[in-house]
């Protein structure tokens, strides 16, 4: 069995280019049809209420359901509500900054790892971390774990000014030790994705966790070198998982790369020569 999620980051609504967000992510819905659209925070460009409204219409005119969290620009700019209401706008549209969805197939929980004292990085604390593997415990058997949060987990190869969320060796530890089968982030505005085997020693008999990054859809600094514009779309079987990068070429879509990973403890199976 097939499952497909789609997964949108760094939208920015509300930065002037709206229009080509709006005509371009329906096209793969209809195309792959997956079970869930995942949008990983910066939904808007500031914050405001116009903005995060704008966004929530067009990701839930899309047709599957929709998991989104926020990202540091989704809280207000200005003092002094980005400290006293920080995410009163967000959850007027989405009722939570940390959602679950839950299904046979799939279960995914969200990590808001905005603080707002902080401009770019994030942090997740170590009760969010003992809560989300108490929510990853929930899952049915069968279902693939997803777990999301908007700072970044690994890095990309060009920009490197935004730092990933804090003590990243500590969170990545507790969601694969909590049973993520995927981890995704955005905020980096490029494409990382990584495998645990290729950046943790084996002994053997240890699960794949695959660990994810989407380029951002939205483009606020269309004249910044190292910030790609696409998505990701993640097609889950019963054996391995496929990453499928997307990139918007002005007026479509170009397919850049796929990638497959093993799922559960089996590397997967080498080609014939």
């Amino acid at each position: 069995m097939l499952t497909r999620v789609l997964h949108l980051s760094d939208l920015h609504f509300g930065a002037g280019d709206d229009e080509a967000i709006e005509r371009g992510a329906p096209f793969l819905v209809e195309r792959f049809e997956p079970e869930l659209v995942i949008a990983s925070g910066d939904l808007s460009h500031r914050g405001r209420e116009d903005q995060l409204a704008r966004a929530s219409r067009f990701l839930r005119s899309l047709g599957p359901p929709v998991l989104a969290i926020p990202g540091n620009h989704d809280i207000p700019y200005t003092f002094p509500a980005r400290f006293t209401r920080p995410f009163r706008e967000f959850e007027r549209e989405w009722e939570t900054t940390q959602p679950t969805y839950s299904s046979p197939t799939l279960h995914v929980v969200g990590l808001n790892s905005v603080r707002p004292w902080r401009h770019q990085s994030g942090g997740i604390r170590t009760r969010q971390l003992a809560e989300a593997e108490q929510r990853l415990r929930s899952a049915a058997a069968s279902a693939f774990q997803i777990v999301v949060l908007h700072h970044h987990l690994i890095g990309a190869p060009w920009r490197s000014r935004k730092k990933p969320v804090a003590r990243r060796n500590h969170v990545l530890g507790a969601l694969v030790g909590a049973g993520a089968d995927l981890i995704l982030a955005g905020h980096i505005h490029q494409v990382a994705v990584s495998e645990r085997h290729e950046f943790e020693i084996s002994h053997g008999g240890e699960r794949g966790v695959v660990v994810s990054v989407a380029p951002g859809l939205g483009q606020p600094r269309p004249k910044r070198q190292g910030e790609a514009r696409g998505l990701h779309v993640y097609e889950i079987e019963e054996s391995c998982l496929r990453v499928r990068t997307f990139v918007w070429r002005d007026t479509d879509w170009g397919l850049t790369a796929e990638r497959q990973f093993p799922r559960g403890r089996e590397p997967l199976d080498s080609e014939p020569a």
